[in-house]
């Protein structure tokens, strides 16, 4: 039977309609956490009151436990082997002898750093010339004096005058302007500053010549396009920055060069070692407490250098890092800052 279009349909034979979820603008809430029953172990903590535990690493443990040990071994063997004799190293470290010894050692070495470091820039730059002639000599120059042991050179130089009995400068196979006599100026401590200074300016070209490498190419070309003459582009851009790439590596050759100053003794020169031996030699018992003056003398004078090289290589450090490295006082500072911060979180939980 057929509806006339503008029949009711009733509500009894109407389609059932599609359910549709309903739109609300409430915001959603999350469903409220079940309250914590007393003695429920297994209920989440809140968040001030969880704690990240480190990771557990029984090797580090174990590894500074050895140390710890070994240097506690160490320490005591010094402390109570009566064979050190520390009373006599008392008595020792401060005599005038070796005193004088040590001001020896220092003038030797302060004499030998400058020449060797001015011998080093020259030998660097032969080395880096256009000229055939003067990279050929500076490379047989360093070849030489890098291959020949240190005493071979202060022994040969010692006995120079049997050599050559006058030194003088004029025509090469011609008149000599003037001569003088060699004994005369190669006293010991003439002898040890150039054996010291001849070989220490053999590796310090090295150094400054890789230190002159490391500068960016562009500088060099930057350097030209201002039209700068070749002396000031060296002295003004390029040296400068090649300057923090030097200083670390030239620092270790001069640590070395105050050790090495221990070899002067055998050119009749006493210094700190050589005063140290002397007075062993007049005194057998006192043998070894007078090597372990040497010794912590030695130890003072490579530390104050290792001081100085933090600041100088903090100092040309200016430009190339954003935060300069904190000095030691600063570190310390931090270091009790921190640990009051931890201080305070620990008893706050």
């Amino acid at each position: 039977m057929s509806q006339s279009p503008g029949a009711a349909v009733s509500p009894a034979s109407a389609p059932p309609a599609e359910e549709t979820p309903e739109l609300s603008s409430a915001p959603r809430t999350a469903r409220p956490a079940e309250a914590e029953r007393p003695g429920d172990d297994t209920a989440p903590r809140p968040l001030a009151a969880q704690r990240v535990l480190p990771l557990r690493r029984p090797g580090r443990w174990i590894a500074t436990a050895i140390v710890l040990v070994l240097v506690a071994q160490i320490a005591h063997g010094l402390v109570t082997n009566p064979f050190y004799q520390w009373d006599r190293f008392q008595y020792w470290f401060l005599r005038p002898t070796i005193l004088d010894g040590l001001l020896i050692t220092l003038e030797v070495t302060a004499y030998s750093a400058v020449l060797g470091l001015l011998g080093g820039i020259l030998v660097a730059l032969g080395r880096l010339s256009r000229s055939p002639v003067l990279r050929a000599v500076s490379w047989t120059y360093t070849w030489l004096f890098r291959s020949v042991p240190l005493i071979v050179v202060l022994l040969f130089l010692y006995n120079f005058s049997a050599l050559y009995k006058t030194l003088s400068l004029g025509v090469p196979f011609g008149p000599a302007f003037f001569s003088f006599d060699e004994s005369r100026l190669a006293t010991d401590i003439v002898v040890a500053v150039v054996g010291l200074s001849l070989n220490e300016a053999a590796y310090a070209s090295e150094v400054v010549r890789s230190g002159i490498l490391a500068v960016d190419q562009g500088q060099h070309e930057a350097a030209s396009a201002l039209g700068l003459p070749k002396s000031h582009q060296f002295t003004k851009i390029v040296f400068p920055q090649a300057l923090r790439s030097i200083t670390p590596n030239y620092v270790n050759l001069l640590i070395n060069l105050i050790k090495s100053t221990s070899l002067v003794f055998y050119v009749s020169l006493l210094d700190l070692f050589g005063s140290a031996q002397s007075m062993g030699s007049t005194y057998p018992g006192d043998i070894v407490p007078l090597l372990l003056v040497a010794t912590v003398w030695y130890l003072i004078l490579t530390s104050a250098v290792s001081v100085v090289q933090f600041y100088v290589e903090r100092y040309f450090s200016r430009g190339a890092t954003r935060t300069l490295p904190p000095t030691p006082l600063q570190k310390l500072r931090t270091s009790l800052r921190d640990l009051r911060a931890r201080a305070r979180r620990e008893a706050a939980v």
